[in-house]
């Protein structure tokens, strides 16, 4: 591999392809990276990390509200956006920052701007080639807008950060769990929000009974929800946007955002001279160890659309590592991840869902509703729902689904129960947290079917 200018040369500076370069640096190989944006990525600069900090801004709007019951009087509140973005952007630099000092600090080679593959063995940046005994291909996806007539007036998750002000009303287009989270991040900052959803529910691919929830609990703060309705096509007006429907009404919008999907970001990367197969959506082929069609090129993270999730790209950034440059050879797991949804009231699921419950036998759901503590001298109305789903014939634990205040807190630690194969009579004879939400997952005595 000494012929070559690196070792290995990783395009995309986001979770997975820091992760692996910062792992295979530790053994001793000459890495770089390259970054055509910003170093952090999707998740760091305009997904999870911002998106997070917009869910925290979004809730004091009823925490304001729940304090009168709490004897607290704070007068009229106001909220200003340009605040909350100066300090957004604040700790996306700081963010940015740490992630080239970690990359700098293990003797990765940094570089900023578009990387594209020419071979096996050669990247091409800038007009110049560089050779490298492996490449890594870590650039992830990017957000999917159907062709609409008048797609140019929409706006993607990446503009939402960037937003000059808050619009007064805005249509979300999009079902998914980025609709719904922005959804009610916007609603909880003063945004008359209406969601479009071409099919019946919210969230599809999460559990049945979570979806009617959260769907419920959404709209009694304000969302509305259209379900069965789709665009047909999107004008600009003076004030802001008119959508017309395929039902044949129209409504009016200061703003509308699509959230319709993301596909792998592999446009133009040179992977097809290169000899790297893609499926759908240019999705990477990739086989059980991220290795490519071409054996000196792996990939990582969601320009694969396996588990779009930043946690799994990591994992799978240094599992590539280890296995091509720490001589362990590791495949990342993908049985039982944990997963969160920061719609309010927010999600929290691992495992199984009751619609796919009949591929694993006989089971039975446990399950309750109920409205917390926190709630209840708030006269806040809002309820939490507990979901165990568990195999009859030996008891374990198949599934667990949270809906509620600290749902991704609780499901990180119920997943490494469920992870280890806990049953339902390890959860029952643990001794409940008393006064928690969370007790209710030891306490649910009696399956209701």
């Amino acid at each position: 591999m000494s012929d070559f200018d690196y070792d290995l040369f990783v395009i995309g500076g986001g979770s997975g392809g820091v992760r692996a370069a910062r792992i295979a640096a530790e053994t001793g190989a000459r890495v770089a990276i390259a970054e055509e944006y910003r170093y952090g990525g999707t998740c760091v600069i305009r997904g999870c990390v911002p998106k997070k900090l917009m869910v925290y801004a979004s809730r004091f709007s009823e925490a304001f509200e729940d304090a009168a019951g709490y004897g607290w009087s704070v007068g009229k509140p106001e909220f200003s956006w340009p605040v909350l973005r100066r300090n957004i952007h604040a700790e996306l630099d700081r963010l940015e920052g740490i992630y080239r000092r970690n990359l700098a600090n293990a003797s990765v080679k940094v570089l900023d701007g578009r990387a594209t593959v020419v071979d096996g063995n050669t990247v091409e940046m800038d007009g110049q080639r560089i050779t490298a005994g492996h490449i890594l291909i870590a650039v992830g996806g990017t957000p999917f807008v159907p062709n609409v007539p008048g797609r140019e007036h929409v706006m993607v998750s990446n503009d939402i950060f960037l937003m000059e002000e808050m619009p007064a009303s805005i249509a979300i287009v999009g079902g998914g769990y980025i609709a719904c989270e922005f959804a009610s991040i916007l609603n909880g900052l003063g945004v008359k929000v209406d969601v479009i959803y071409r099919s019946e529910q919210i969230l599809r691919g999460f559990d049945r009974e979570v979806r009617d929830h959260v769907a419920g609990e959404m709209e009694k703060k304000g969302v509305r929800i259209v379900t069965d309705c789709d665009v047909e096509q999107i004008e600009k007006t003076d004030t802001g946007v008119r959508l017309e429907f395929e039902s044949g009404d129209s409504a009016e919008y200061s703003a509308v955002f699509y959230a319709t999907g993301r596909v792998p970001n592999t446009h133009d990367l040179g992977l097809d001279d290169a000899g790297v197969e893609t499926g759908k959506g240019g999705a990477i082929r990739v086989d059980d160890w991220s290795k490519t069609t071409v054996d000196t090129i792996y990939a990582v993270g969601d320009v694969t659309d396996r588990v779009a999730l930043t946690p799994v790209a990591i994992r799978e950034g240094q599992a590539f590592a280890q296995t091509v440059f720490g001589n362990d050879p590791t495949q990342a797991d993908y049985d039982l991840i944990p997963t969160a949804v920061f719609t309010q009231p927010e999600i929290g699921t691992v495992g199984i869902s009751e619609d796919h419950a009949h591929n694993y036998g006989e089971v039975d759901i446990y399950c309750t509703t109920f409205r917390s503590m926190n709630h209840v001298i708030a006269d806040r109305d809002e309820r939490m729902l507990m979901k165990l789903i568990v195999a009859r014939s030996d008891g374990k634990v198949l599934g667990c689904h949270i809906v509620g205040d600290a749902a991704g807190e609780m499901i990180q630690l119920a997943g490494i129960a469920i992870k280890m194969g806990a049953t339902k009579a390890d959860f029952d004879r643990t001794v409940a947290v008393h006064p928690t939400a969370a007790e209710e997952l030891v306490t649910l005595k009696s399956p209701i079917r």
